[in-house]
């Protein structure tokens, strides 16, 4: 009887021990799956941000000019919180970088607009309001602001910009290669702090976009005429 039950627990074991190798190794590859999808992810997000903005950049004798037609969507939570009537704030940004293969680019210009967008129940309309500072400071600089009876109206409003002055004229040479970086993006600490705490790691507050266009060359000078 002795010998019978070592080769019952001998045939047991050697069972188990390719079932537990199986299980390891699925294991392996779904931590591999999900490594690869944490890769991927920012990646695709990058792609689909700069799909979603059109830039032109313009240099004239009075400076840089910048124009940009962006597809904005806002998330569930921000739409539903705008008509619950909770303002949210947008951080328009535009960086002149000369671009230097020795170091990181240097800023050369920049310049920043701030949005404000809410809605209001009383008159069931929407209002944006605009300003180079920030809007928490808004005694400090000129206000932009103008009301429209649906939110698309307002955000067709927000997505396009024409001819928005980044750099003054002797901010850049005329001999030097320039990138111009935009950024579009949600300002989450104006919100109230509440909805502060549920933003933290939360991709349904997460709006964001970019692009970036190079600064094309100084147009050359038309020869002079003899009178």
């Amino acid at each position: 009887m002795g010998p019978v039950s070592t080769m019952v627990s001998s045939t047991h074991s050697c069972t188990s021990r390719p079932a537990e190798s199986a299980g390891r190794g699925r294991a392996a590859r779904a931590l591999l799956l999900w490594l690869a999808l944490c890769w991927a992810l920012p990646a695709l997000h990058a792609q689909e941000a700069a799909r979603a903005v059109a830039l032109q950049v313009e240099r004239a004798p009075e400076g840089v000019f910048l124009s940009a037609a962006m597809q904005l969507r806002l998330p569930r939570l921000v739409e539903d919180a705008l008509n619950k009537g909770i303002a949210m704030h947008f951080v328009t940004q535009a960086q002149v970088l000369r671009q230097r293969w020795y170091w990181s680019d240097k800023v050369q210009a920049q310049a920043v607009r701030y949005l404000r967008l809410s809605y209001q129940p009383l008159t069931r309309r929407w209002r944006l309001a605009q300003s180079s500072q920030p809007l928490t400071m808004s005694g400090l600089g000129m206000v932009l602001g103008q009301t429209y009876d649906a939110l698309d109206d307002a955000l067709q409003a927000m997505q396009r910009i024409s001819r928005w002055q980044i750099a003054e004229a002797g901010a850049v040479d005329e001999d030097t290669a320039y990138l111009v970086r935009f950024e579009f993006r949600l300002d989450t600490s104006q919100l109230p702090r509440p909805l502060q705490w549920g933003t933290v790691g939360g991709a349904n507050w997460n709006l964001h976009l970019e692009g970036s266009a190079p600064l094309p060359p100084a147009a050359p000078a038309l020869p002079e005429t003899a009178s």
